[in-house]
């Protein structure tokens, strides 16, 4: 297996199509065809279904093309470590956001990245935290932005911030308690709107219930933050979230937050490289980078409910 036939293989997945990856990559379309029938006859599975509308991966294909990614990605990463300098660090950097986290972290990251680090290339991922984990594993990604749940001891984490979650519902919901707070087993009495098992909110709030006996019975599942906006604006039923992602609509009035006690909910949000991929140098300023910019945000309020730890 040859790092060219990984290249191939990924483009033509990435075109959906032999003729158009053959373009784009200046080789001719039989030699393309042939590298790629090695490569299936030494996996010993078929890749791709081919036809005439163009390429489809198989399931096997579907698999080979994410470690084939994380292999080319490497080799690009070690190419950089060795050639470029310590003191103007260049090259490519993806970092990886959970979704209720970019809303605070991504615009500034991005604008501080492009004012100090001008040669570096910041590409942003955002995913769930599930998600995240799996590519900072395999190092499709070099950085990930995680939530500690004592899950992480395969990554190399530094503590970010501490971030204060709460009861957050439509201005004129029906669940909206009477006071400016509202206690733990009361916020779980309503109709929630939440994110799935595998995201970083879902298991920190479902093991504290599991703590003092509770359940989160009513439950209405939605990973997207902006359909879960939309579900809580249609009044559907309340969330627990961080501030952060909802912000807009707390600030316009159209949102309500309010304090959890008995007990308070908070989430440990860490960023994380993986333990046996190093860093490059540019890799190296941008998790710097991170950690000085969420600071700076918890220092000036931006970054609402949260502190740096």
């Amino acid at each position: 297996m040859e790092l060219r036939q990984l290249r191939y293989f990924v483009a033509i997945v990435d075109h959906g199509s032999l003729s158009r990856a053959a373009l784009v990559l200046h080789v001719a379309q039989p030699a393309l065809t042939q590298q790629l029938r090695q490569l299936e006859e030494e996996l010993g599975v078929q890749l791709l279904h081919r036809s005439a509308q163009g390429v489809l991966s198989t399931d096997a294909g579907k698999v080979f093309y994410e470690h084939a990614q994380a292999i080319l990605k490497q080799v690009a990463d070690a190419r950089s470590a060795v050639t470029q300098s310590a003191t103007r660090p260049s090259g490519n950097v993806t970092l990886g956001l959970p979704h209720s986290i970019s809303g605070a972290l991504a615009l500034p990251l991005l604008l501080a990245a492009r004012e100090r680090y001008p040669e570096i290339t910041l590409q942003l991922t955002e995913e769930i935290t599930g998600n995240l984990n799996e590519q900072l594993r395999s190092g499709r990604i070099n950085l990930a932005v995680l939530f500690d749940d004592g899950q992480l001891t395969p990554f190399a984490c530094s503590p970010l911030v501490e971030e204060e979650m709460r009861f957050i519902c439509r201005s004129d919901s029906p669940f909206a308690p009477a006071g400016h707070a509202v206690s733990f087993p009361q916020a779980l009495s309503a109709t929630l709107i939440l994110p799935g098992l595998q995201h970083g909110v879902r298991p920190r709030i479902d093991s504290r219930a599991r703590e003092l006996g509770l359940e989160t019975a009513n439950v209405i599942e939605i990973n997207s933050i902006a359909i879960l906006k939309s579900a809580i604006l249609a009044g559907m039923g309340a969330t627990i979230l961080p501030a952060a992602p909802l912000l807009a609509e707390l600030d316009s009035g159209a949102m309500r937050s309010y304090a959890i006690h008995s007990p308070v909910l908070s989430r440990t949000v860490a960023l994380c490289a993986s333990k046996n991929i190093p860093l490059t140098n540019a890799g190296n300023a941008v998790k710097n980078l991170v950690l000085q910019v969420a600071a700076e945000l918890c220092g000036s309020g931006r970054w609402v409910g949260a502190h740096v730890l």
